[in-house]
């Protein structure tokens, strides 16, 4: 049996939707979550939603919709499918879509959306003072005053777990100040599906900084293959020993031979070894633009 419409009822709720969404929209990104009690898809959707948007708020607020109590405001949006989120900004709808989701594409449709959002006041200056708090922790680092970067970085991270930004540069700070065991743990409380450039640079730093040797077995690696040139397998693991210590130029030396030798020893592992060390560099990073300028020159040669 249809249910009788209430006039107050709807006036009510599209008076809220008016407050709620539209004027709040002006501010920050609305997420409104068309859905219902009988709806299972909803039941997972839903409680991912929530999450999503506590970790971002005050930028994003949800606005969570029963169409079976208000289907006036259903109708209005056309919703013939729950659950339906609509995404608004400035007042008027600007995305949107069906279905559940899984998280992390929750994650990346919020994210995407959050671009548009301006800054406040408030937010702008936080920005700052994180702007400069960076920069004087990447001047330290470049000073080998790794501690104090280490310092500043994690007390900072420590306050904004959800600036995956943040705990990478935290855990770089700390592979470069020889904590690896830190920069793991640090570096385990960002989603393992994460693919955040600093996340990616933090963790093939922390996974060629694993490879760190002890200064008697550095000294036989290089006596090794100065006096067997040809032994790749030491040439490389040497290669590994230098990258961990952050003699990158040194490293890229002894894999470039190798792949000038035998692009294909160890099913190319000089070349995959090359590329997780651009990786922890960042691909714009002038050493990186260099030393792949290098690679491709011997592998198109």
């Amino acid at each position: 049996m249809a249910s009788i419409p209430n006039p107050a009822a709807e006036k009510a709720s599209i008076e809220a939707f008016r407050r709620d969404v539209i004027e709040a929209s002006k501010t920050a990104l609305v997420l409104v979550d068309f859905w219902a009690e009988w709806c299972g898809p909803c039941k997972t959707l839903g409680p991912a939603l929530e999450r999503l948007v506590a970790a971002r708020a005050p930028k994003v607020a949800l606005v969570k919709i029963d169409v079976d109590k208000n289907q006036a405001l259903a109708a209005q949006f056309r919703i013939q499918s729950i659950p339906t989120v609509y995404a608004f900004l400035d007042g008027r709808p600007v995305d949107g879509f069906q279905g559940a989701l899984p998280e992390t594409q929750l994650a990346q449709f919020i994210d995407k959306l959050l671009a548009g959002v301006p800054a406040s006041d408030d937010e702008a200056a936080l920005e700052e003072q994180i702007g400069q708090l960076i920069a004087a922790a990447e001047e330290a680092t470049a000073a080998g005053a790794h501690e104090d970067a280490i310092a500043m970085l994690g007390a900072v991270s420590s306050e904004m777990l959800e600036r995956h930004d943040l705990v990478a540069r935290y855990a770089l700070a700390l592979v470069a100040g020889g904590q690896t065991l830190p920069a793991a743990a640090a570096l385990e409380t960002v989603p393992a599906d994460s693919k955040e450039e600093l996340v990616v640079r933090a963790r093939a730093a922390l996974a060629l900084a694993a490879e760190a040797p002890a200064d008697d077995e550095l000294t036989h690696l290089v006596a090794q293959v100065t006096n067997h040139p040809d032994d790749h397998a030491a040439r490389f693991e040497l290669a590994g020993a230098l990258a961990a210590r952050g003699e990158r130029d040194a490293a890229a030396d002894h894999l470039l031979a190798i792949i000038k030798a035998d692009r294909g020893w160890n099913e190319g592992a000089a070349r995959t070894k090359l590329l997780t060390m651009f990786e922890a560099a960042g691909l714009a990073d002038p050493w990186s633009i260099k030393t792949r300028a290098a690679l491709r020159a011997i592998w198109f040669a």
